[in-house]
């Protein structure tokens, strides 16, 4: 029975920190929905409104974002842009981790390390995953270059 407590709570623990990893680049367009929903349900839009218009907004600004990442010919443009979507999830993933941390760490100087460690893991995530978004363009190498010279 033990053993399969601790089973469960290891894949209970792998199955969240799976969520937060796979969760981490739609943090910029959470908070978007988030803001943008109380915003029109303070301002008389109903519950329901709020709703659709805060869903609508975050699915734009996730659209935007990549549409901007994917289309775009400068690499600075790029790195801009994901890095724009990377530190919300890097603000996310720290407190989720400190907050995580606190269940089997006393020390505080500990948790901070490892939710600061934790933080630049989560937005290294994002970061990446928008930046594999990005395509080549026609004209640029694929990353293989058959005949150097």
């Amino acid at each position: 029975m033990l053993a399969l407590g601790l089973a469960l709570n290891i894949l209970g623990i792998g199955l969240f920190c799976w969520v937060i990893f796979a969760l981490a680049v739609y943090a910029p367009p959470f908070f978007v929905a988030l803001s943008v929903g109380m915003l029109t349900f303070r301002h008389g839009a109903g519950a329901f409104g709020a709703l659709l218009i805060g869903i609508a907004s975050g699915t734009l600004t996730l659209a935007a974002g990549q549409l901007a990442v994917a289309v775009s010919q400068s690499l600075t443009l790029r790195i801009a842009i994901a890095t724009a979507f990377a530190v919300p999830a890097v603000i996310a993933g720290y407190h989720v981790v400190f907050a995580l941390s606190q269940i089997g760490m006393p020390s505080l100087a500990s948790r901070e390390a490892f939710a600061c460690g934790g933080a630049v893991c989560i937005g290294g995530t994002a970061w990446t995953r928008l930046m594999v978004s990005a395509k080549t363009g026609p004209f640029e190498p694929g990353g293989v270059v058959e005949n150097p010279s």
